[in-house]
């Protein structure tokens, strides 16, 4: 299974979601925009429509006074997601995060605080017709539980997967590959990890809990260059010790044949979820399906380098001139 993620980024870039608070307020304001990169995750092979719906929970929309809007921002987002899913032959999922809400040294009360939030969200879910429910971005095992009870009440599969931020453990403690072998205990069908960490430094990971759960596995990075030194996105700095996250991100970009080679390390590993998260867009999506061997809409126009005027095959002579300053 293909994944495409990264929605929030990507059209932040474009100029319809401010950074910072990364409310998706474009369901709403620019429907069309969310439309048009549902269909072109499409048509680079993903097989599911993840519905715009992360941080669409109350507590985000209260930081840009759209609470009142909260109903019809998921309706809308859902629809749109069931809407393109249906041009092609994709599943339409559901999707919950982390809430900020969450304090394991106050369970008790911020539990219900987080399990209200989910119902809200996955009733008008349910509602509105998915195939299945990514719970994601998980910095502590106790709120992806809620989540995970919330999903399975409702008799809906369950993807859960956890961010990781932190170096071995989820912020309440937990190892990573423990916390993945205790989600699927309590049947989560899919578990994991997403976002923070590029395909270096997450693949480690995901090889041990591949290695330990007998669920299906997912895998989610973000596409950027992390490593040892530097393990996740929100860690990278420049040169110059400035921090790169979250807006100045690009000089560390994977590349298109990097996520490509993620996809196929992946596949190897025994992933069943292959994905992209925050920063993805739709040529790693390509060059991923077709590392794993398809051929998707988007294909007809992959790169034919051996047709280019300048290094190209088949160069005119009188094109040569631009090269005679290149070495190699």
């Amino acid at each position: 299974m293909l994944g495409a993620e990264g929605y929030v980024f990507e059209l932040e870039r474009r100029g319809y979601i401010k950074a910072g608070p990364y409310v998706p307020e474009v369901v709403l304001d620019f429907p069309d925009a969310v439309r048009e990169l549902h269909r072109e995750f499409l048509r680079a092979g993903a097989d599911v429509m993840v519905a715009l719906t992360y941080y669409a929970h109350r507590e985000k929309l209260k930081t840009v006074g759209r609470e009142n809007d909260l109903e019809a921002l998921n309706r809308q987002a859902l629809r749109v997601a069931n809407e393109v899913a249906r041009e092609g032959d994709a599943l339409v999922a559901g999707d919950i995060c982390n809430t900020w809400a969450y304090d394991p040294k106050n369970k008790e009360a911020s539990s219900r605080v987080v399990r209200a939030m989910y119902e809200e969200q996955l009733s008008w879910a349910v509602d509105e017709g998915i195939d299945f429910v990514i719970a994601e971005t998980n910095d502590y095992l106790g709120e992806s539980l809620i989540a995970l009870q919330v999903i399975k009440e409702l008799g809906l599969p369950a993807m859960v997967t956890l961010a990781s931020t932190r170096p071995q453990q989820t912020w309440d403690g937990y190892d990573y590959v423990d916390a993945c072998q205790i989600l699927a205990d309590k049947g989560a069908d899919i578990v994991g990890l997403n976002c923070d960490r590029g395909p270096a430094t997450m693949l480690p990971i995901i090889e041990r809990v591949r290695r330990r759960v007998s669920s299906y596995v997912a895998a989610q990075p973000v596409p950027y260059k992390t490593d040892p030194a530097m393990p996740t996105f929100e860690s990278l700095k420049t040169a110059s010790g400035t921090r790169a996250f979250p807006i100045a991100l690009e000089p560390f970009l994977c590349t298109r044949f990097e996520m490509a080679a993620y996809a196929q390390r992946a596949k190897a590993l025994g992933v069943n979820y292959i994905g992209v998260c925050c920063g993805g867009a739709p040529h790693y999506v390509r060059a991923m399906a077709e590392a794993l061997g398809r051929t998707v809409p988007a294909s007809r126009y992959s790169p034919a380098i051996e047709l280019h005027p300048m290094i190209g095959a088949h160069v005119e002579e009188k094109e040569k001139q631009f090269l005679v300053d290149w070495k190699g």
